[in-house]
């Protein structure tokens, strides 16, 4: 059997949230009630477009109720923290129809969350017993965020992620290309070197590929632009253009750039507020982008108009959702139409 992850502007049966409870996220965003209103706006923004179902924690589905639209569906299970895109599986399908949810072996991003939020190490478990799929568990720690396809065989990898200690530290460049190809039915692997200056801290990720460059099609990958020379990830957005223009994907094809500039530049508790127009969703028949109250939000919603001019492009207020240490597509996880489920 052949496992594959479909891209992401593919059909889905749903999306997968996870609503907010870390009280240091909490606290990192300013209060509750503003964590509330920002997965709140994203959730109910993409029940527009395809089914939401929503995880919380026993006993907060009256609060989670209060703030999602009838349309969101809400199951309670143990949850430490509420980037879905993360410790949920990944959804791959194979040629026959069959479906399976990769269930990376999660450690709260290189032990940041852990043992507080351990819950979250069985999340992607429970998500794939609740859409039916094949549970498909590796041994490789990794976050769903730190990947993306194109779907005809290209994966978006970051080294200080994946090949950091804190994460597999015995594993190579190729043993960990060897996994990620099994489990997603990839043949190519194209890494850039790091993340974003705010991706470092204590509530980042090291890196992750989905604030720094995705594939919107095949053969054409959008990556986050930092024009301001003195900012911190001027070089290193750069260096990632660069490097996507220097490459090919798994069908040999140059890749088209497309550059992303970042709004103007945020502080939070006096540290840059690493602000990024990749972190988007697809949904069914539509974009979901992030939007940060700056001039630039309309600049980029007019990319994706000019590239999807057979989806709605919707945005929602993502500064809060930043501050907690991610955007839209973090707080996301798609699960892909299939035979299997209906599809």
């Amino acid at each position: 059997m052949t496992w594959m992850m479909p891209p992401e502007w593919t059909p889905h049966k749903r999306t997968w949230m996870g609503w907010p409870c870390n009280p240091y996220v909490l606290e990192l965003i300013g209060s509750p009630e503003a964590a509330y209103k920002a997965w709140a706006g994203a959730a109910n923004k993409v029940a527009r477009f395809e089914p939401v179902t929503m995880v919380c924690n026993p006993g907060a589905e009256a609060v989670a109720r209060k703030y999602l639209d009838a349309g969101v569906t809400i199951i309670e299970r143990d949850l430490g923290d509420s980037w879905m895109r993360d410790c949920g599986p990944t959804f791959v399908v194979d040629e026959q129809g069959a479906f399976g949810a990769v269930d990376w072996t999660f450690n709260g991003w290189g032990g940041r969350t852990f043992p507080e939020a351990s819950a979250d190490a069985l999340i992607a478990r429970f998500v794939a017993e609740q859409a039916g799929a094949e549970r498909l568990p590796s041994v490789l720690v990794n976050e769903g965020g730190a990947i993306h396809v194109d779907g005809e065989g290209t994966l978006l990898l970051t080294e200080n992620v994946q090949l950091n200690r804190n994460r597999n530290p015995n594993w190579t460049r190729q043993e960990v290309e060897a996994e990620m190809h099994g489990k997603l039915g990839t043949s190519k692997a194209i890494w850039v070197p790091r993340g974003l200056e705010a991706d470092t801290t204590e509530s980042g990720t090291d890196g992750h590929i989905d604030t720094l460059a995705c594939f919107v099609k095949p053969g054409v990958v959008v990556v986050h632009g930092q024009p301001d020379p003195d900012h911190p990830d001027h070089e290193t957005a750069r260096e990632i253009e660069a490097i996507m223009r220097a490459e090919t994907d798994a069908r040999g094809r140059a890749l088209e750039v497309i550059v992303l500039e970042a709004p103007k530049e945020r502080h939070d508790h006096g540290e840059p507020l690493s602000c990024s127009y990749v972190n988007f969703s697809f949904v069914n028949g539509g974009v979901v982008l992030c939007e940060f109250d700056d001039p630039q939000d309309e600049v980029v919603a007019g990319v994706f108009r000019r590239l999807f001019n057979d989806r709605e492009v919707v945005s929602v207020p993502a500064v809060d959702i930043f501050r907690g240490g991610g955007g839209v597509h973090c707080i996301t996880q798609q699960e892909p139409l299939c035979a299997a489920n209906g599809g």
